[in-house]
């Protein structure tokens, strides 16, 4: 059981709150209580955040792609980079990689993943004798973690808008439908392994990368589960689709899918503001990762205009440069204030823009990985973070500060505890199997840097 000096409920601030939990869900928020014996204890507890977009392998490449090269860098310079550090993962490597970026997002406060997972073959693009295997990597190092995953295996059959043929630096990623479906079904049972609040998603890349009779047919294939697919992230990626397909992506694919809460838009960082008040509609979350499109040089999502037309969003590492919660969400108040020349923006009306980010990311969060959690409530997966709220960043705030501190003025080691579906996986700022995991990721680093 936990117990804590102050938390975070729906209906707002709560003190001495003791929650129960069994089977990895809440079965009872009681508050005015006093702690029992062997209780953890806790400053404030919140509801932790799912992290809903990453591709764990990229976490290797940090720091390797920050020179300038002649002419422009942009997103596609990056990616032309990126395929060529990808033809020297093995599955090891993989696999280590995961479990080291995945203890780091316990570490800063998320309690699940969204693992948008596109590397699937050998190099050169033969398949594993086992399809899956590089799905089975990433369910060990779930598993090896304790985080909660949903499992979004990749279909990317072309190398850009139009039905172009993939690049040899894409071969790895590349699937037509049917052996796509046969790798999401193995994907499943890798994943039924894990504990029962992990699951398996699907992730259309985009729309430059699959087509619309076959987009349509892996849909109709896997109806009702949660739903990925990078759009409008670049302004080239709109002009492209636009002249391939006659309509900007978001329009596109709003009028040919049945776009719904299912559906996660990574990014939509180019849309119009119809673009945008459609989006918010459908239901569907909008998957923003600051940090990453910030350092891709992406531009700024339309946070106003889809928060005030009553959109859902969440917040993903992405390429997972850096891993931080309050980073993320502290970039994305900062980018809507860059473009705007204001202050406090990403809030609907007056009130606090710190728990406008947080709460609107832990809902959507949980929304976009179809997992029941972002709240501390009874019945939902027990995805919790405790902070130390007496840290000197935030021991002047009242309670109802605290998520504007976390957010604007705290650093990562705010976080004391994690768990993931109840599973304690950070205590003291730690988590339980890190020592063994950086020494695992090391290992990797050394053999892998050893190629490059």
């Amino acid at each position: 059981m936990i117990f804590a000096k102050h938390a975070k409920l729906p209906q707002g601030w709560a003190r001495d709150v003791r929650i129960t939990v069994a089977e990895g869900r809440i079965t009872a928020v009681q508050t005015g209580q006093t702690p029992h014996p062997d209780d953890s204890r806790v400053e404030t507890l919140l509801p932790a955040l799912a992290n809903l977009h990453s591709h764990s392998f990229q976490r290797a490449m940090a720091g390797m792609t920050e020179g300038r090269m002649a002419g422009k860098d942009s997103f596609w310079t990056w990616r032309d980079l990126m395929y060529r550090f990808t033809a020297h993962l093995t599955p090891a490597h993989i696999e280590a990689i995961a479990a080291f970026v995945f203890l780091e997002m316990q570490e800063t406060g998320f309690a699940s993943v969204g693992e948008f997972h596109y590397l699937h073959h050998q190099p050169g693009g033969t398949p594993y004798d086992d399809l899956g295997e590089l799905s089975t990597r990433i369910a060990a190092a779930a598993a090896e973690t304790g985080i909660g995953l949903t499992h979004l295996p990749v279909l990317y059959t072309y190398g850009g808008a139009g039905q172009v043929p993939l690049q040899a630096g894409q071969a790895r990623f590349g699937n037509g439908v049917a052996q796509f479906n046969a790798l999401v079904e193995r994907a499943k049972r890798a994943v039924a392994d894990l504990p029962p609040d992990c699951r398996v998603g699907i992730a259309p890349h985009s729309l430059r990368a699959t087509a619309p009779a076959e987009l349509a047919e892996v849909l109709a294939a896997h109806p009702e589960v949660p739903t990925h697919i990078h759009i409008a992230e670049q302004p080239k990626e709109v002009a492209d689709i636009s002249d391939w397909l006659g309509a900007r992506p978001v329009d596109w694919l709003l009028a040919n899918a049945e776009v719904n809460e299912n559906w996660c838009l990574i990014h939509a960082t180019h849309m119009t503001e119809a673009e945008t008040a459609a989006m918010a509609r459908t239901g569907a979350v909008a998957g923003l990762c600051p940090v990453t499109e910030a350092n891709l040089g992406d531009g700024p999502f339309n946070g106003p205009g889809y928060l005030a037309a009553g959109g859902q969003f969440g917040i993903g590492s992405d390429s997972n440069v850096l891993i931080s919660l309050t980073e993320e969400l502290r970039t994305l108040e900062y980018s809507q204030r860059l473009r705007d020349l204001a202050r406090n923006v990403m809030v609907p009306g007056e009130g606090s823009v710190g728990e406008t980010l947080y709460i609107g990311a832990a809902r959507g969060g949980a929304q976009a990985l179809g997992r029941g959690a972002g709240e501390i409530a009874v019945g939902a997966w027990a995805d919790l973070m405790a902070i130390d709220s007496q840290d000197p960043a935030l021991c002047a705030l009242r309670p109802a500060q605290l998520l504007d501190g976390l957010v604007f003025a705290a650093k990562d080691r705010v976080v004391t505890d994690l768990w993931s579906a109840g599973r304690h996986a950070v205590t003291g700022g730690r988590h339980r199997q890190r020592d063994r995991i950086v020494a695992g990721y090391r290992r990797a680093m050394a053999e892998l840097t050893a190629l490059l």
